[in-house]
Formats: structure tokens, C-alpha cells, sequence
């Protein structure tokens, strides 16, 4: 997460001077489902919030229930309490950052409902758009004095002094509040809505589980245990298929640190490393390249690149050998077709829309998706039902 938030960062600074990206690859949208604008997360590590902030919003969408900007902060905020409680409860021995995962949010929506931006927008302390670094600091070192238990027990109180830390720089949760013309509580006003958070489910596909059972998801963000379902390779992506298909949208959890994720260009890929492969001009030039200016050909998406093919064995590969790594959460809305008819997913981001091509917006390719894809969460209805059966939903 903390390498997002850098990459984040480094957006912000590049929206002070725009730079013109040529377009190698034009794309024709086959799918796009509604959602709501595209946000920005700033200088946080909250993107598992904004984007499952996001989903939900697209489901309110295809519900009916209309256009809705839900708060991502409450979310965030009600993590943090969670986390705190764990972490000594654990005794330290367990994760405490900023990030977190989309079943975070279903579970808080579950437990304390939710909140709309308008009543909780978390933007306390002067600025335009959210800050985190030091609240994450000072909360870090309120958990870590906490479990060094100096007065040879904890005191009953501790928990007072680090939600009053959450209120100073996140502000007061409001046990109600007023939206279009209603007094609600976040409970009241989650029931409104009308969606259930025991509707959307998390699905995976890793060998070192067996197949079409839930396990716990060995990655350092899942602070709250959450179990994934999994299926093979071939069958996660006929479920985000058969979703897009069907009007349903996916929060989508994913590496993204890779070379290949081309944030100018706002296009992900998996280039193959052939030589073979480059174009006809490109292997002409290979002889003359140093090594470093070789391995950057395969990288340089100025020109169209023939992708790897990406199978099961290779993917868990990756992950077992820490290639592939929970970084970013985004919301898939939508599927196209570049120029020479492969297929990619339209894939909204939450790094504001400034400096960039698509305003908010990337094209991930299907070998990248089928590569990278860590876990992706999607109603349950959207599960083909051959699949579903196996998963037992």
C-alpha cells in the first residue's frame, strides 16, 4: 500500500505541468456500467475504501436506488477502531497501517451501517482533500505505547484516548443526521439503501488451497481474516465476465507495481520478454541496445506489444515468490477492445482525474488481469450458477 500511496503522490505533482501521451492503442468499449464520479484518495493509503465506496455506489445504481456519494472516511475510521482492538488484543502481532481490504468495508457496513460523504467527509484539519501521514504515525504510536502495558495492566481507558485522536483529525461520527430531507442513524440509513453486504462475496484463485473452498487470505492487509472463495484461473475470469455481461460491476484487488502498469498511459499489460516477439524494427535494433535499453523495449508501450500467456502454474508462481503483492484496489465498470481486437477491462481508479488520459480511467489487458488479479468481489448473483453451486453460495 505504501508504494500506491507514493505513486499517488507522484500524480499529484505531475497535474502541475501536463504532458502530452502519445496513444499507441485505441480502444472501442464493448461494456460500461454506471458509476459514480471518480474520486481521489490523495495522500492516503485508503484505496480499499474508495474503491468498494465505489462498487457499492454502482450497486445502488443498478438497483434503482439512484446516485448516491457514500463516505469513504466513515469506512476508514471505523477500521482503525477495529484495528486498534486487534492489534492489542494481539499484542502487537498483527498488521496496523493504513491499508485494508473491500470485505473491511462490507463488514463495518454490516456492523455499523453507513454514511453519506455529505454527513462524513473526514476533512478536519484545513485541507481540500485527505491527508493521512501524520494520523497514521500518531495512531501507530498510540497502539505501540498501549501494548508495552507499562502500568503492568491496561487501563479501562485507553480506547477513549485513541478514538479522541480519530476525532481530532477525522471528527466526530454523527449518531444522526439529516439526507434529503430525512433524519436517519448510519443504520437507518444503510437499511434505506436497500443492499445487503452478505450479497457480495470475494473470489480468488490460488493452488496452494484446494479449489472451491474458502480460506483465509495470506496477505499482510487482511488484518480481519476475510476468506476468499477459489476456482481454477479460467473459471475466476468467466466470473468476471459473466458479471460485466450482466450488468454487474467488481471491486477488483490487484498488484500494480509492475513495469507493465503504465500509469501515463493509463494501460496495463503483460508484455512478453521474446525477442521474437518485438517488432520487426525493434529486433533490427536489438545488436546495437545495451542490456538496460533492451529489457526498456519490452516496456515501452509507445508501440503495440504482444502479451505472455498467463496460466495457472504461472500466476501462483508469481505469487509464491512475492512477484505479485496486494498494492491497489480499484472498480472495474466496464470491458473493450483495443485496435487489434484483444480484450481489456475498463477500470476506474481513485486518484482524482487531473493529468490524466482517461480521466481517472485504465485499460487492464486480460493477460494482466489473469496475472494479477489478487481477489475481486462481486454480488453473488453475478456468480454464474455452475459456479456458484461448487462455491456453495
Amino acid at each position: 500500500m505504501i508504494g500506491v500511496l507514493i505513486l499517488s503522490s507522484q500524480m499529484q505533482g505531475q497535474k502541475k505541468k501536463k504532458e502530452e501521451v502519445p496513444e499507441a492503442y485505441s480502444f472501442t468499449i464493448e461494456k460500461s456500467l454506471p458509476a459514480t464520479s471518480v474520486k481521489d484518495q490523495h495522500r492516503t493509503g485508503t484505496c480499499w475504501s474508495y474503491a468498494a465506496t465505489s462498487f457499492i455506489e454502482s450497486e445502488l445504481l443498478r438497483t434503482g436506488k439512484g446516485e448516491h456519494d457514500l463516505s469513504e472516511m466513515f469506512f476508514v475510521r471505523k477500521a482503525y477502531e477495529m484495528k486498534a482492538e486487534k492489534f492489542v488484543r494481539m499484542h502487537g502481532e498483527t498488521n496496523f497501517s493504513e491499508g485494508g481490504l473491500a470485505m473491511d468495508v462490507t463488514h463495518i457496513w454490516e456492523e455499523y451501517g453507513m454514511l453519506p460523504n455529505e454527513a462524513y467527509d473526514g476533512l478536519t484539519i484545513g485541507d481540500s482533500l485527505p491527508v493521512h501521514g501524520e494520523m497514521e504515525s500518531v495512531l501507530r504510536g498510540y497502539v505501540d505505547q498501549v501494548i508495552k502495558n507499562r502500568n503492568g495492566k491496561l487501563s479501562p481507558v485507553w480506547k477513549h484516548g485513541f478514538d479522541a485522536t480519530l476525532d481530532a483529525y477525522l471528527g466526530e461520527v454523527p449518531e444522526e443526521f439529516e439526507y434529503k430531507g430525512t433524519r436517519h442513524t448510519p443504520q437507518s440509513f444503510a437499511g434505506e439503501l436497500g443492499l445487503n453486504p452478505e450479497d457480495y462475496v470475494s473470489i480468488g484463485s490460488f493452488t496452494h488451497h484446494p479449489f472451491y473452498q474458502d480460506f483465509l487470505l495470506e496477505i499482510p492487509d487482511n488484518w480481519l481474516w476475510s476468506s476468499i472463495g477459489n476456482v481454477p484461473l479460467d473459471e475466476m475470469m468467466g466470473v468476471l465476465d459473466h458479471a460485466l455481461e450482466n450488468g454487474y460491476t467488481i471491486c477488483w484487488d490487484a498488484d500494480v507495481g509492475e513495469k507493465s502498469y503504465d500509469w501515463k498511459r493509463g494501460i496495463a499489460l503483460m508484455p512478453s520478454t521474446e525477442i521474437e516477439d518485438l517488432s520487426g524494427l525493434e529486433r533490427a535494433r536489438w545488436d546495437e541496445l545495451s542490456e538496460s535499453e533492451q529489457q526498456a523495449l519490452f516496456y515501452d508501450f509507445s508501440t503495440p506489444k504482444k502479451e505472455r500467456s498467463i496460466t495457472q502454474e504461472s500466476r501462483q508462481e508469481m505469487f509464491d515468490n512475492y512477484q505479485t503483492t496486494d498494492d491497489h484496489l480499484m472498480h472495474i465498470t466496464g470491458s473493450a477492445r483495443d485496435q487489434d481486437g484483444n480484450k481489456f477491462y475498463l477500470v476506474k481508479n481513485s486518484w482524482g482525474t487531473g493529468a490524466h488520459i482517461y480521466k481517472g480511467y485504465h485499460y487492464v489487458s486480460e493477460a494482466y488481469m489473469r496475472a494479477k488479479t489478487i481477489f475481486f468481489m462481486v454480488h453473488k448473483e453475478a456468480v454464474p450458477a455452475s459456479t456458484a453451486q461448487k462455491l456453495g453460495l
